[in-house]
C-alpha cells in the first residue's frame, strides 16, 4: 500500500489531496468530508480508513475542498462544493488510471453534498447520516418531532438520566418545553432535504444509505424520508461518526460490499 499527496485545480484554486492505493486496484472509494473537517477526519479517523481499505486492495482518495484545510479558495460549504467533487474524482482517475469503477461517500453535509451534486460522476455513493437542518442542528426545534420525542423516550429509560433529574441538576422547564415540542405536528421537509432528495433521484448508480442509531442528524434524515427503502441500512447503538469500534467495523463492512 502507498500513500501519496496531490494538487489538482478546481476553479483557479490548487487543492489538496491524498491517495491510498493498492497495486492497479480497479475499484476506488473518493471520500468526501463533511462540515470544515480536514481530510485526515477527526482523530485521523479518515486517514485510518483510507489505509484500511487500501489494504484491502482498493484506492482511496481524500481531499480537502476549496478553503479547508490545505487548499486555496474561499469556503463556499457544502452546498457549493460540487466543483470540488468533481475536480477531485478527475485527478482520483488520472493518478490511478486502473479505476473502472469509484463509490463516492460522506457522512453529514459531506453525504448531501454528493446528492446536491447528483452523484459527482461517482458510479455509486454510500450516503451517510445526510444534513437536512436548515440552520446549524443545535437548536431542538430544529428536529423533527418524532426525533425529539425517541431522543427522550431513550433518556426517561436511562437510570442516570433519572438521576439527574431527581437530583435536580436538570431544568424542569427546559424539559417541559421539549416535550411539549414533541407533540407538534410534524413540518414539512426542510428546503434542503427536498434539494438532495431531488438530485439524487438524477442518479442512476447504485445507492447506499448508512444511518448511525443513535445519531440525531442520521434520525432527523429518516423523519423525511421513505423508512421502506430497501437501500437503507442501521448500524445499531452507533454515534455520528461510528468511533464504537462495532461501528468501525460495520463502517468498513459497508464500504467494502459498495466498493
Amino acid at each position: 500500500m502507498t500513500r501519496r499527496h496531490v494538487t489538482f485545480d478546481c476553479e483557479g484554486s490548487q487543492l489538496v489531496g491524498t491517495i491510498d492505493a493498492g497495486n492497479a486496484a480497479t475499484s476506488g472509494l473518493l471520500l468526501v468530508t463533511g462540515g470544515n473537517e480536514v481530510r485526515s477526519g477527526a482523530f485521523a479517523g479518515q486517514a485510518q480508513l483510507a489505509a484500511s481499505l487500501a489494504a484491502k486492495g482498493f484506492a482511496v482518495m481524500r481531499f480537502d475542498r476549496r478553503g479547508v484545510g490545505d487548499s486555496e479558495g474561499p469556503n463556499g460549504e457544502f452546498r457549493s462544493s460540487a466543483p470540488d467533487i468533481a475536480a477531485a474524482l478527475a485527478a482520483f482517475r488520472e493518478h490511478c488510471p486502473a479505476l473502472n469503477r469509484v463509490v463516492g461517500f460522506g457522512n453529514c453535509d459531506g453525504a448531501s453534498a454528493l446528492m446536491l451534486a447528483q452523484g459527482g460522476g461517482c458510479d455509486a455513493l454510500v450516503l451517510s447520516n445526510p444534513w437536512t437542518f436548515e440552520g446549524t442542528g443545535e437548536d431542538e426545534q430544529e428536529s423533527p418531532p418524532e426525533v425529539v420525542r425517541d431522543h427522550y423516550r431513550k433518556r426517561l429509560t436511562d437510570p442516570a438520566a433519572i438521576k439527574r433529574l431527581l437530583t435536580g441538576q436538570v431544568s424542569l422547564g427546559k424539559l417541559f418545553g421539549s416535550l411539549i415540542g414533541a407533540l407538534r405536528p410534524s413540518a414539512p421537509p426542510s428546503s434542503l432535504a427536498q434539494d438532495i432528495a431531488n438530485g439524487i433521484k438524477h442518479f442512476a448508480g447504485d445507492v447506499t444509505f448508512l444511518i448511525a442509531d443513535r445519531d440525531r442528524t442520521g434520525k432527523a434524515f429518516l423523519a423525511g424520508w421513505d423508512k421502506a427503502d430497501p437501500r437503507i441500512r442501521v448500524c445499531p447503538d452507533a454515534t455520528h461518526a461510528y468511533v464504537e469500534p462495532h461501528a468501525r467495523e460495520w463502517l468498513e463492512a459497508r464500504l467494502i460490499e459498495a466498493l
